[in-house]
């Protein structure tokens, strides 16, 4: 991980007409670390909108218990792409079956975003959430190139705090995006009698041992148990099915709505 300076310092040498090998050799950067903040950090300056981490003195973003609710529903159902002129597309893809959860993630990211547009943009049995900004990748680091689950996703001190602040918002995004509320059911023999019991439960799915270890990470931070259950030999899936850790989830998450 590299700070501020030293990115803006790396693409001052660059900017001084200097080759990346050059550059990467002085500094001990990777060639492949500047050029990503050449399209990254450069185009961020040429913004009139402010930008929290852009500054001199990079600062949390606005509304911290929105960003923590969006940086789960990005992790869990999210992308960011470039567009042009330095600009990058936001997505988050949710089911048309949780209207709410669409006006809550819409809600989220202008809140974060406020000066920037926010749109959605309906296809079949879904709909994208849409947010148009130079700054999304400094304000959500984890975005690169490929599939989540095929690279590391790591979050960076400044996120860490923010998700120590506001837990359950985070757990509540991961939630909403790769997690469901079911109703389980059993059935024994009490007395000679064969008699049905339902109960609930949680689950969260994710193919990135990252993400899953970010949710139960958290998750222990709020004392709720947790087991995994492997689907094969994947441990794709984290169940949440004691009554006490089930109850404190519908507390400060509840159903999908």
């Amino acid at each position: 991980m590299y700070d501020l300076g030293t990115r803006k310092r790396a693409l001052a040498l660059v900017a001084q007409g200097r080759s990346l090998n050059s550059v990467s050799r002085e500094t001990g950067i990777s060639r492949y670390a500047i050029r990503s903040w050449q399209t990254r950090i450069e185009p961020l300056k040429r913004t009139g909108k402010p930008c929290p981490r852009c500054e001199d003195v990079p600062s949390p973003p606005k509304s911290p218990a929105a960003y923590a609710y969006l940086l789960g529903l990005y992790l869990g159902d999210g992308c960011i792409s470039p567009h042009h002129r330095g600009v990058y597309f936001m997505r988050v893809v949710l089911d048309n079956a949780w209207p709410g959860i669409i006006n809550a993630c819409e809600a989220a990211m202008r809140a974060v975003r406020p000066d920037n547009s926010i749109f959605r943009v309906r296809k079949q049995g879904c709909v994208a959430v849409s947010g148009a900004s130079k700054h999304w990748p400094c304000l959500f680091p984890q975005h690169g190139p490929g599939m989540k689950h095929n690279r590391k996703i790591a979050l960076e001190p400044w996120q860490e705090a923010i998700v120590d602040t506001h837990p359950w918002e985070f757990i509540r995004g991961l939630m909403h995006s790769d997690g469901c509320r079911i109703t389980n059911w059993t059935e024994k023999t009490v007395a000679g009698v064969r008699k049905r019991y339902e109960y609930p439960r949680y689950f969260f799915s994710n193919k990135s041992d990252d993400i899953r270890k970010l949710f139960t990470d958290t998750l222990d931070k709020v004392g709720v148990e947790w087991t995994t259950l492997a689907r094969g030999s994947d441990p794709f899936n984290i169940s949440i099915a004691r009554k006490a850790s089930v109850t404190l989830l519908d507390t400060h998450v509840g159903p999908k709505y």
